[in-house]
């Protein structure tokens, strides 16, 4: 059975509005969303519970699955101490909680660069020790907290990334897997192979050229090897939606989606 597809507000704008988000995405074909949680603009933090309530409302009235909500916090550092680790566990929180309302089943979150001044180590373990704290929070409301790789100077090996989570030890945080944010240093599959179980979510990008010289394609445009990127995704385990991430100005979400329901079915 194929995947099903999502779209993340992302592909949009984090400042379109939800009616408008929602419209083109079942008008595009897909089967659901993920929504940005944001500073300003857009769904914010202070979003009210009947505001959220609408929203899951409006989405069952398109037929639309909130599969995910992606956090972009307005403080705090996963990677931090102090108040900095204090925000970020309260912005998490608030995240998860959103999410709840929303019916989204997974929540994303970044891994977080370091701090001015503080050595990768460092950031290694209070991420660990912070993730920890979490995860009670994470596992009482049933949730998946996935961690995604970006490029901020951290967690750039599979292995670590595993080694990461598996210290953290919670069965219900994990990773966040986006083929094209690995595609510029290394091969995506071999991220999926590594992580295994620990793959709760999905992205899909593409990419073509080598680091800093490269550029995001359409899907199937780019250099990623989607076919061995599903083996391994199948052989995981995993059987969750695909989301994309692939910008308007690159490709129309319809063709976008066509797109994700070939990768889909490989």
């Amino acid at each position: 059975m194929a995947h099903e597809i999502a779209v993340s507000l992302l592909a949009g704008s984090r400042t379109m509005s939800v009616p408008d988000f929602f419209r083109d995405a079942k008008e595009s074909g897909y089967d659901g969303v993920e929504m940005w949680l944001v500073p300003e603009g857009g769904l914010t933090f202070d979003v009210t519970d009947a505001q959220l309530d609408e929203y899951r409302r409006l989405a069952g009235e398109y037929g639309l699955e909130i599969y995910s909500l992606a956090i972009a916090p307005p403080e705090g550092r996963l990677t931090g101490t102090g108040e900095a680790a204090e925000a970020f566990l309260r912005c998490a929180v608030s995240g998860m909680d959103i999410a709840s309302r929303l019916g989204a089943k997974t929540v994303l979150h970044t891994t977080g660069g370091l701090a001015e001044g503080m050595y990768y180590e460092e950031a290694y373990l209070n991420g660990i020790a912070n993730l920890r704290r979490l995860a009670p929070e994470v596992e009482k409301r049933e949730l998946r907290f996935a961690l995604e790789f970006v490029w901020n100077g951290f967690l750039f090996s599979p292995l670590e990334m595993r080694n990461f989570l598996t210290a953290v030890n919670s069965p219900n945080i994990g990773f966040y897997f986006d083929p094209g944010n690995m595609a510029i240093f290394q091969k995506p599959e071999h991220w999926v192979r590594a992580l295994g179980h620990f793959v709760m979510h999905v992205h899909l990008k593409d990419w073509k050229g080598p680091a800093r010289a490269g550029a995001w394609t359409p899907l199937l445009q780019g250099e990623i090897d989607f076919p061995a990127v599903m083996a391994e995704l199948h052989r995981a385990g995993y059987t969750g939606p695909l989301v994309s991430e692939v910008a308007r100005s690159l490709a129309p979400w319809p063709e976008t989606a066509q797109a994700m329901r070939k990768i889909a079915a490989m």
